[in-house]
This record gives structure tokens, sequence and C-alpha cells, in this order.
């Protein structure tokens, strides 16, 4: 068995079944490109058979990664593994992961399907896929709640009809470490064939337990392939997260001995990407990303640290991504300094009409704001580049007022498409007040089911403000991202940003497994 841990990153796929956290082809295609850079070993792009955009984003990101293996996820049948197979024809590395339901809960009540049926259709699947490409996954959906007499003879003929890797997931976050790490290993003791494929773990979070679970498949269970996500994104209580099980491995060497392939320094850079495209927040004491990861408030903690920093600090914060020169540009930075800083934080513009585009909000942003931070550059390209490629709504002017006594008023004049509105609400505040206007000329009829706001860089009220704003409507969640030193501009931004989404009418269908 090889001592290398293989990283399955699911970011764009599994983590993108949260409400809200849907992807247009662009932002999956600029996430893609991180993923690379943190180089990933394979990259599971969506599924390509669950709606012509999504075929469109897993064609799109195969086209372009060179370094990692591209991946496609496939019901078993030959329709969505025909239609993988197109999507992942430009790759330079390409996997087709097929999956079909093992557990007697979900054989019955979802696929209404006898256990025969549901071996033979995987024996077929695999078969299938496998006289298209080479590297095939096959996955046992809710495999940890499966009886393992019936589960590994689904495994066996898997493995026989040619996949090379065997993913056992705890799809409903039901698992125990312990328990689960000795259920991988009792069916690779039990599976005669087991040592032809690569053994992988998938876990959800649903008892916050899917980082210690997929560990423990790779210590007690001999799984040699982790599924996760950046910031332990995914549906419901989210999915294995990166950052940790790289980290932890990474950390304890000495315990798990193996190798991964992670730059660890693109760490910090994709988890902001991934937050600033969702509009998922990442909390401050969350390990390795979160804002509090590195800091010491206790007397104690603070001193033990600056006699020797590893008193109380297992990592470096600069090895994960964070910056030590937090302060990098000003009002008087010129173009190239800006182009070197957005090269060093791993942020690449398509062409020099790009980058020009991204220096002047910037030189705005300066004169609005003394210090730039790294957080802010990433957070004025993001602004742009998440909504310019559905941007319908568009902010030109806001004029808003409130005092003590007086209901708040404002007037925001706003482009839809060609068409150039001018709104005016009062409201029970200042954002309600502009929200309100907007709605008056629009009239989306949707739910406002979120508003947050986040502090970009902390420490300073000319701090940026970054807000988000999810929307529901017929069945649709979507979410805009605003950033401006302004709040009221923000929530305006990602109202408008949201609201842009719901106008595109971006086909999403969430994939399972």
């Amino acid at each position: 068995m090889t001592d290398k841990l293989i990283i399955f990153d699911t970011t764009l796929r599994d983590g993108e079944q949260s409400p809200g956290a849907s992807m247009t082809r662009d932002e999956k295609l600029r996430i893609a490109r991180q993923l690379e850079r943190l180089r990933v070993d394979v990259i599971e792009a969506g599924f390509a058979a669950s709606s012509n955009g999504d075929f469109l984003a897993v064609k799109a990101i195969a086209d372009a990664i060179k370094e990692s293996t591209v991946c496609s996820l496939a019901r078993a049948n030959d329709r969505d593994i025909s239609r993988a197979a197109e999507a992942l024809q430009g790759a330079a590395r390409a996997r087709i992961h097929t999956f079909i339901a093992t557990s007697p809960l979900h054989m019955e009540k979802k696929l209404r399907m006898t256990p025969e049926q549901v071996l033979e259709q995987a024996r077929l699947a695999v078969r299938f896929a496998r006289k298209l490409r080479d590297d095939v996954e096959f996955s046992a959906e809710d495999g940890y709640r499966s009886e393992p007499d019936f589960l590994c003879r689904v495994i066996e003929a898997a493995i026989a009809e040619g996949a090379t890797t065997i993913n056992i997931p705890d799809t409903v976050g039901y698992a125990i470490p312990e328990l689960y790490g000795a259920f991988i290993r009792n069916l690779r003791e039990r599976v005669p064939n087991s040592d032809k494929a690569i053994w992988s773990v998938h876990c959800h979070n649903d008892l916050g337990m899917a980082v210690a679970n997929s560990l423990a498949g790779v210590k007690i269970g001999g799984a040699r392939q982790i599924e996760c996500t950046i910031n332990g994104l995914g549906e419901r209580a989210g999915n294995c997260s990166l950052e940790e099980v790289v980290m932890a491995v990474k950390t304890r060497r000495d315990y798990f001995g193996l190798e991964v392939g992670i730059d660890t320094t693109q760490i910090v850079p994709a988890s902001r990407m991934v937050s600033q495209t969702t509009g998922f927040v990442v909390q401050p004491n969350k390990a390795v990303v979160g804002a509090n990861a590195f800091a010491h408030a206790s007397g104690i903690h603070q001193d033990g640290v600056l006699k020797a920093r590893d008193t109380y600090e297992i990592m470096r914060a600069e090895d994960v991504g964070w910056s030590a020169n937090k302060i990098v540009l000003g009002k008087l930075s010129g173009r190239n300094a800006f182009k070197q800083r957005l090269q060093e934080l791993g942020i690449e513009l398509e062409s020099e009409a790009e980058v020009n585009a991204a220096f002047a909000r910037f030189k705005d942003l300066a004169d609005r704001k003394s210090e730039i931070f790294d957080e802010d550059i990433i957070a004025l390209v993001g602004d742009e580049s998440v909504t310019s490629e559905i941007e319908h709504y568009r902010l030109i002017a806001l004029s808003q007022g409130s005092e003590t006594g007086e209901r708040p008023h404002a007037e925001v004049v706003f482009a839809a498409g060609t068409t150039e509105f001018r709104a005016e609400s009062e409201g029970n505040g200042p954002v309600d007040a502009c929200l309100k206007a907007i709605e008056s000329k629009v009239q989306s009829g949707a739910e406002l089911v979120l508003y947050s706001v986040n502090a970009i860089t902390s420490g300073s009220t000319e701090s940026q403000g970054e807000v988000t704003v999810r929307l529901q409507h017929s069945g649709r969640i979507v979410n805009g991202v605003g950033a401006d030193p302004d709040i009221i501009v923000a929530s305006v931004k990602a109202y408008l940003a949201a609201l842009s989404k719901l106008h595109s009418q971006a086909d999403r269908i969430s994939a399972q497994g």
C-alpha cells in the first residue's frame, strides 16, 4: 500500500449542494484553478448529467486543468456515464465516478430495487465506464449503513469490472471513528480482490465527526484517499474539511506516516475564495482557516508564544497561507506593484483589461481607506469577478439618511440591463429602506432568507464590510455578495448580485451522494 494519501476535493460537486452555494461556470473554473494551485490530486468538477450548466462547467474545467485529475459524478446508468465521459474529453487526466445506493433503506425506499438488481446495475455501470475511461471510481451510497455481506459482493464485482477506486461513504454522518475505521478494515479483509483498488472515505459532518471518521478510515481501515471540501462546505452540516485533514496528516506525520502532495500555503487563499464565492462565512474559531486560528488572547499563552512559538503553536500561520505582511499597498502604489501582489496571492485574471479594471477599483478603494490589506484585494477582485458574467442589475448611485426619531429614507439609482431606474422608500433602517426601494421597481417576489455582515479585516472602523444576501424564489436559492467600506453600499451590491443570479435562471439540479 502506497504511503501517499490522495486528496479528492469535491467542493465543486458535493460542496455545491449547500443551499445557496450553487456556482456559475466561471465561478467553478476560478475555484478549480485555485485547487490546482493547491495541488489537489483529484478535483470533482460536478455532476455532468444533472444539467446543461453543470455539463459545461465540467467541460470547461476538464479543458483548463492540466495537473490534477478532473472527475465527474454519474449515477449507475449509461446515460449519466456517457455524459460524464463526454464532458471530460478534453482532460489531461480524467476520472468517471459512478455510484448507486447499497443500504437496505435506500434500496427499498429510494431506488425501489432488490439487492440483486442493485448488484447487477453496479456491475454493468462500472463495466461501461471502464470502456470509456481507465480511471473509474465506484461509490456505494450510504455504504456505512449497508449490510456488510451484500456490500462485499458489490465491491468485489465493481473491482472485477475494473473500478480503480472504491469509496465507502458515510452519507448521512452516522459513523463513529473507531467503528467506521473497523468497518473499512473489515471490508478490505473480506473482499478477495481488495488489493486491486485504492480505498476511499467520504464522510459527512452531521455529528461533527467527519474529519475524525475520515482519519480513522485511513489509519484503522487502510484507506488511501480522503474525499473532502474547502471549509468543510456541503449540504446539511457539511463534509470533511480539506484543510483539517491535510494539516492533521502533515502535523502528525509521526502517527499517520503518510505524505500529501498539497501546497499548504494555498489553503487560506482557497478558503477565502470559496467563502467569497458562495457567501458562506468562515467562523472565526474554525481550525486552520478561521480568523482566530492563530490568535492568542490569554496572557500566559502570549508570553509563551513570544518566548518560543511552539509552546502553543503546532503549525505556523504562514505555512497555511496566512500573510506575515498584512499591509501590502496604499494609494500611492502603482499598477505593477498591484499586479505583482495579485500574483503572490494566487489571483489570475484572464486579460490585461481585467487587470486594469481591478486596478481602477483598487485605486478607488485606496482613496477611501488608508491601509489596503490582502483580504481587501481578494474581496475587491472577487466582488467584480463573481458578478461580472451574470450582472444584470448594477448600482449607479445611492443616497440614504436616518436620524433619531425619524424613519430612515433611501433613494437608489440602479440599472437593469440597459434600463435605468430611480427608486425611493422608507424602512426600519437604512438597509431595509434601500432594499425596499429596489423591490418597488424590480418586484422579484423573492424571500430574503439570509442577511449576513462580516468584516473583511479587523481592528479598524475603516475595514470593508462584506455582506451576503440569500434569496429564495420558486424553489431556487441564490446568494449575492457585496463588499465596500460603506456597509449600506455593500448591502445594496449584495442584493443586486443575488437578483442578477435569479434573473439569469441558471439551471441547477442537486447531485446525490
